[in-house]
């Protein structure tokens, strides 16, 4: 992504790292390259709306399981930066990007077999049976999320790159194939949610169930046997079809690369040091931003699971069927946020204007987010119990009051997975850095609020007495500050700059 801005950082300019120059692609090679983001969104879908309840499963208490998700940001802190550092500079004769495609879709899949059979490797290496804490699956299902993790940023990161790179600079086609990216993230999500929310996915595969892995857990693990073909599949067939020219053989036909002067995170550490105001600005909008969507995104389906249908955690059946609408809703939310995206793409070219989209955004979550007291509240006072004293499920209108609004929040997460990244090109000077180091800096303002969430919503719920609801508000709080700073703070770009800038780029990490 280029990056442009009124104010020069001479700082990061000094840096420059020349782009071997690749002739534009065909559009449906660059289809078949921003298609892998199905792939990888699939498997990040499971992870929202599965996980955090299949770790409680395994025995790890709601007030520590924040702390397994701070493999997400630390992964996209460190290992971003590196892999697009590295990815950018690769002299291999199978071109830049694709050995390091190649190597996370692999580890991807290693990854997915770990954390679908960690109950079945813990019982085997002599885990008590029966709903006592597991501490060997539990140990197998930590590295497989940290390497599903870092493999997840490892792909991403060159996928965006590649495709960059196959826009041969064409802002058209640049636009195009992010645009496609994020049509393809969208279908990944949709999918993903949707192989949640089914609960007979495990009779596909038969096998899944085993004396270890109960029908979740082997719903859980088809879904992802699922995911890895559909990520494995995507990628040979890119893979394939792409031809990348190797970066020793480009820089004959291009300019001269000129070497770094200091390592990756020296560079970003020298891009904030120069920062002009305005990327301040936009720096701590997002960081509030994301103070308010990461517990929603870690803690949806276990707030539909506890809060909304009243289950417990591997007792009955009612925590699971919360756990399944609340993937339903995320599948709505994915759906909104692909439709919202276009119009969020129409309005910021002059039509409404960006800060008052964002602000606006911020402001509807911060609804969205205080909503879930109102729901849950509502949910507690309207509970019905069988004749035998078994809680049953909440009524329609609780239900369709919870799942409505997992949809309309599709809207405020469309402007956070844009706007940010297209004012981030605005804002910042010209620094000539690769594409995979593009986002580095923005990257800061979202992963560092995801440690502070993941350390601090565990117990900062527990200390109200468990649940979900404590870290909402407190995201609530943090949404409408950023709407604030949004509205009053944040510097307008100029329409014709805005109007140049693809609206799509954005992603979870």
């Amino acid at each position: 992504m280029e990056v442009r801005g009124e104010a020069k950082n001479t700082a990061a300019s000094s840096m420059e790292v020349q782009q071997p120059a690749q002739p534009a692609a065909p559009i449906k090679i660059i289809v078949l390259v921003a298609a892998i983001a199905a792939g990888v969104q699939f498997g990040w879908a499971l992870q929202l709306s599965l996980l955090t309840p299949y770790v409680q499963l395994l025995g790890i208490p709601h007030t520590w399981a924040a702390y397994i998700w701070l493999c997400g940001p630390i992964s996209g802190l460190i290992v971003q930066p590196i892999v697009g550092y590295y990815s950018d500079s690769c002299t291999s004769r199978f071109g830049r990007r694709r050995p390091f495609i190649a190597a996370g879709a692999a580890l991807v899949a290693v990854a997915v077999f770990l954390i679908g059979f960690a109950a079945d490797i813990g019982h085997a290496a002599g885990d008590p049976s029966g709903k006592v804490a597991k501490p060997r699956a539990i140990a197998v299902f930590v590295v497989g999320f940290w390497i599903l993790d870092v493999a997840n940023n490892m792909l991403q990161g060159p996928c965006r790159a590649l495709l960059a790179d196959l826009s041969g600079g064409e802002a058209r086609r640049m636009s195009t194939a992010n645009a496609l990216f994020s049509f393809f993230m969208a279908v990944g999500n949709i999918l993903g949610y949707a192989a949640g929310s089914y609960t007979h996915l495990y009779k596909i595969f038969p096998f899944s169930k085993t004396n270890a892995c109960d029908i979740y857990c082997a719903n859980l693990k088809s879904c992802f046997f699922i995911s890895i073909a559909l990520l494995l599949i995507l990628t040979v067939i890119a893979l394939t079809f792409v031809r990348e020219i190797p970066a020793s053989a480009a820089a004959e036909i291009s300019e001269p690369v000129k070497k770094p002067k200091i390592p990756v995170f020296g560079e970003l550490l020298g891009a904030l040091k120069d920062l002009p105001k305005p990327m301040w600005i936009l720096l701590l909008v997002t960081c509030f931003n994301w103070i308010a969507w990461f517990p929603f995104l870690l803690f949806d389906t276990d707030w539909m699971g506890k809060e909304v249908y009243g289950g417990k955690v591997g007792e009955g059946k009612l925590y699971d069927r919360g756990v399944r609408a609340g993937a339903l809703g995320l599948m709505l939310n994915s759906v909104v946020l692909g439709l919202a995206s276009l119009g969020v793409q129409f309005c910021a070219k002059g039509f409404v204007g960006v800060k008052k989209i964002w602000g606006g955004a911020n402001f509807l979550l911060a609804i969205g987010l205080a909503m879930t007291v109102v729901i849950t509240k509502t949910a507690q006072h309207t509970r019905h119990y069988a004749d035998d004293g078994a809680l049953q499920t909440p009524e329609p209108g609780v239900k369709i009051g919870a799942l409505a609004l997992f949809a309309v929040l599709g809207i405020p997460l469309s402007v956070t997975y844009s706007i940010p990244f297209a004012l981030a090109s605005i804002f910042s000077s010209n620094s000539g850095s690769g594409q995979g180091l593009s986002l580095g800096v923005l990257n800061l303002a979202i992963v560092i609020p995801q440690m502070l969430v993941s350390v601090t919503s565990g117990p900062w719920d527990d200390l109200f007495g468990g649940g979900n609801l404590p870290a909402f508000v407190v995201g609530a709080v943090a949404a409408t500050i950023s709407g604030v700073l949004a509205l009053t703070m944040l510097p307008s770009p100029p329409a014709e700059v805005v109007a140049t800038k693809a609206m799509t780029a954005g992603g979870f990490h």
